[in-house]
Parts: C-alpha cells; structure tokens; sequence
C-alpha cells in the first residue's frame, strides 16, 4: 500500500509540474529593473541609452540603422507620454520561453518573453518585452492596445471570506475522515485535496467566469499577478461532499431503531 502510495502522488507532481516554466526571483526583478530602465530613458529622450538595452549583436537586431530606431524611439516617447504620464508603476504578470520545437512555437530560440503590466494614478496597461537570453537585453517592446481603469478591489477582497469556506470545509471533512473507521484514509484525503470542480473564478477586472475541466487544490486559490491577472480560485468540493455524505451515511446506519410503545 505504502509503494502505491507513492506512485500515486509521484504522477501527482509530475502532472502538475508538467509543462511549467519556473523564473527565477531575480530574473523577474532582471526583467522588471530592464523594462523600468527603458521606459524611464525613453520618457527622458535618452535615446541613446534607450539603444544600450536593445540586443544589437543578435541575429534579429542585424541590419537596423540606429538613428532610424531612435526616430522610432522619439514617436513611441510622444505617443507613451499622452497616454500615460510619467509616473508609472509595474508589476510583473507571466514569462515564457521556448525550451523545444512544440513549446511556445511564436518564440525564437533563446529569448524569454515577458509580459508586464504598468500603471498611472488611475489606469493600467499592458507591455510584452522580449529578451535575448544570452545577452539579457531587450529584442523587442511592444505596448499593447489594452487601457482599463483600475478597478475597485473592495468587493473582490470581500468575495475571498466567501472562497475561505471551502477549504475550511475540507480540512473538516479530512478530519471526520481521520476519526472515522474507514479503511485506505490517504486515499480519501487525496480526493477531498484534489477533486474540487468545476471551478469558479473571480477576477478583478473580468468578473466571474466558470471552468468546467478545471480542478483546484484544496478547493481554493488566489493568484495575485497585476489586475489583470488577479483572481479567487474557488473549486466545487465535490470530494468533500461525497465522504461528508458517506460518513454520515454509516452514523445514521449505526443508530439503533428507536422503539416506541404505546
């Protein structure tokens, strides 16, 4: 039993981590400190600094004629500037990277693409900077045409006391689980840790959305990645319900007949 155990939550791992790209801490803050660098430069007109950061030795970068990318640079300054100020602020969202022909197909080999998101006073933008990962510099910027205020959090902080009932409702159930007679216990724990769908999303720009393939661990989430990618997970406790209803199922069983004489 112990070695199917193991099995068991070793395909587990495997399937989660499966396809997953994990940054680093300090390549996140590599990647936040270059965009940061670029866009403050570029608000100075600091063209030439602005070029310091761009990957000129790659192959993507070979034949660019420098006065002309720093027209480029003057026309997305004046653009950038109207839109969105001076002041600006940036949280990190996502990065990809190409690892092999089937991964990330739209990605040269070697570059990271990061996706961060910026903000003024009052709203928030999205840019996606490609990175050489040889020379850690800057292959391509692209500010997307995406512009929304910045939403009030006050009701999604309050949906999470809401999300908080389903895990509290499993770590209840795994103790009845516990203290009951039932045979193969981590068996049951496993299916009320991980069967929890379909799963309701709660986001803070984008409302509420469903998943119906979707399954979320312990029936509960929260992914705190700039607005955009800011969202309560809360998953169906559909393994909870089932062994609250089958433990309480044998409670019944095991009560004697009450008899009544009349």
């Amino acid at each position: 039993m112990n070695k199917t155990k193991k099995i068991f939550l070793i395909i587990l791992a495997v399937s989660h981590l499966t396809g997953c790209y994990h940054t680093s801490k300090s390549d996140i803050q590599g990647y936040m400190d270059k965009t940061r660098e670029f866009v403050e430069n570029l608000i100075k007109e600091d063209y030439n600094k602005c070029v310091e950061l761009i990957s000129m030795e790659h192959e993507l970068a070979s034949g660019i004629d420098v006065e002309k990318l720093k027209e480029e640079f003057a026309n997305l300054k004046e653009n950038f500037v109207e839109h969105w100020g001076t002041q600006i602020e940036y949280t990190y969202m996502n990065a990809e990277k190409k690892f092999s022909k089937t991964i990330s197909e739209k990605l040269p080999p070697n570059t990271t693409l990061v996706t961060i998101e910026f903000k003024n006073k009052r709203e928030f933008g999205v840019v996606r900077v490609l990175f050489d990962d040889n020379s850690n510099k800057i292959l391509n910027i692209n500010f997307l045409d995406t512009k929304e205020q910045i939403p009030t959090m006050t009701y999604f902080w309050l949906f999470g006391v809401v999300v908080c009932i389903v895990p509290l409702f499993n770590i209840f159930v795994i103790r009845q689980i516990k203290r009951s007679a039932l045979k193969r216990k981590w068996l049951k724990y496993l299916t009320v840790i991980f069967l929890n769908a379909p799963v309701i999303s709660f986001a803070a720009v984008n409302g509420i959305s469903i998943k119906l393939l979707s399954f979320q661990v312990f029936g509960a989430g929260l992914t705190e990645r700039g607005f955009l990618n800011t969202y309560w997970a809360i998953g169906i406790p559909l393994g909870g319900l089932y062994w609250f209803w089958k433990i309480r199922q044998k409670k019944f069983a095991k009560r004697p007949a009450a008899n009544c004489t009349i």
